[in-house]
């Protein structure tokens, strides 16, 4: 249980982070986002990136099917893993409201 508060913590940290420096960086605000779906393909595959340009709907199918075995533990660190890319989305567009050019 405890792992499971731990791996949730830094998992949302880590993507809030991740989005937040991208989202100074780049100036879009909900650049990481969009790009979370991509970031969890490359988490949950278990073969080479390559395997996507040379056999694209065999990669895409085994990941789509790896994705329906997680468990709910997995689901919830992931799901907290994107509800940071969303807080740092709000968090930017309230200090670009604030004034906060930089941002």
């Amino acid at each position: 249980m405890l792992q499971l508060v731990v791996s949730i913590v830094l998992f949302f940290v880590l993507f809030f982070g991740i989005a937040f420096i991208l989202n100074m960086l780049l100036r879009q605000t909900w650049i990481m986002s969009f790009l979370y779906p991509i970031v969890i393909f490359l988490i949950v595959d278990d073969f080479p990136l390559s395997n996507y340009v040379r056999q694209p709907v065999e990669a895409i199918s085994t990941v789509i099917r790896n994705i329906t075995q997680l468990t709910t533990q997995d689901i919830l660190i992931l799901s907290f893993g994107f509800i940071g890319t969303i807080t740092s989305g709000i968090v930017i567009k309230l200090l670009r409201k604030n004034g906060y050019r930089m941002f």
